[in-house]
């Protein structure tokens, strides 16, 4: 009996190693899959970030379109699916990639490479990080010599990993102005009413800066921009380091007369790229005029002196 025993237990962990080394199943008939993706073939680890996949089902519905069954954010999603036959999409920036899957009631893993590169921009002002709300970023393919002959993403963020296929890119970095306030609604003159502030808000500066790119499949290119911008403000005055007078309205330009900013207050401020300006001001119908420069990150006020210019001769 002692003998037949040991037997049984022998054969009882003989099953047990074997059922550890097959392929493990679900207990409720459902499959379990693992996702994850790498670039450049499954050379490189598998990514942490910027991927979106999808889960359709294989059979096109009555209209002609593969039914979107699950998706997820995730860099390495489990999912539970029924056993069947779907389509797995992973997207990464504008690279992406496919595969079909028959699924049975298992614990299952698959991983799918991107023939990608990944690009990351950054952008500086006096050798220091720019806040990536302050920039808009565009990323553009060349075309017939024209660096921005077609716009393939216009989300992009400074700091965020955005993959690409393998070829040449053009990305613009503008800088962005906050003008919240500046601006006094026509509609007030109109209806007699006060204007109240208006929102906060962001417009595009004329502090541009570009760059060609050049992705490689499997590579991360990391692309700093430098900006070279200040912050003005604008102030009519009667006198140097005088009181801001009130209810002021300026027009800035280029000294070629490009209009660059109309901006209504006190005092108010904006953002332009390093180079010399002409600056309009507006009070009490009469018209002030005179130029400045702008310094790559010097911050400053522009006065304007209330002065009527002087008449030659007699």
């Amino acid at each position: 009996m002692r003998i037949l025993a040991r037997a049984v237990a022998l054969i009882a962990i003989i099953m047990l190693a074997a059922s550890a080394r097959a392929d493990p199943a679900t207990g409720d008939g459902q499959a379990t899959l693992s996702l994850s993706a790498t670039l450049n073939g499954g050379a490189g680890a598998p990514l942490t970030g910027g991927l979106r996949w999808r889960v359709f089902g294989a059979e096109p519905d009555a209209a002609g379109a593969h039914p979107l069954i699950v998706e997820s954010a995730l860099a390495q999603p489990t999912l539970t699916l029924t056993p069947g036959d779907y389509v797995v999409h992973v997207a990464f920036g504008l690279a992406s990639a496919t595969r079909r899957l028959t699924l049975g009631p298992e614990v299952r893993s698959e991983q799918l490479a991107l023939s990608a590169g990944a690009l990351r921009i950054g952008g500086t002002l006096a050798d220091a990080p720019i806040d990536p709300s302050k920039l808009s970023l565009a990323i553009y393919v060349p075309e017939n010599r024209n660096p921005q002959g077609k716009l393939v993403y216009s989300k992009a963020k400074a700091g965020d990993v955005i993959g690409l296929p393998e070829g040449s890119y053009h990305v613009v970095s503008t800088y962005l102005d906050t003008v919240g306030g500046r601006f006094v609604p026509s509609v007030a003159s109109n209806t007699g009413k006060s204007a109240a502030p208006a929102p906060p808000a962001t417009l595009p500066s004329n502090s541009i800066v570009n760059a060609d790119i050049k992705v490689q499949s499997g590579k991360l290119i990391d692309v700093t921009l430098r900006h070279r911008c200040a912050t003005l403000t604008l102030k009519l005055v009667n006198k140097e380091g005088a009181e801001a007078l009130a209810n002021t309205t300026f027009t800035v330009l280029t000294p070629g007369g490009d209009v660059i900013r109309e901006l209504v207050g006190a005092f108010p401020s904006l953002v332009l790229a390093e180079g010399e300006y002409v600056v309009i001001a507006r009070h009490d119908a009469k018209t002030y005029q005179s130029t400045f420069e702008v310094q790559s990150a010097m911050d400053r006020d522009v006065e304007v002196v209330a002065q009527e210019p002087a008449k030659e001769g007699p």
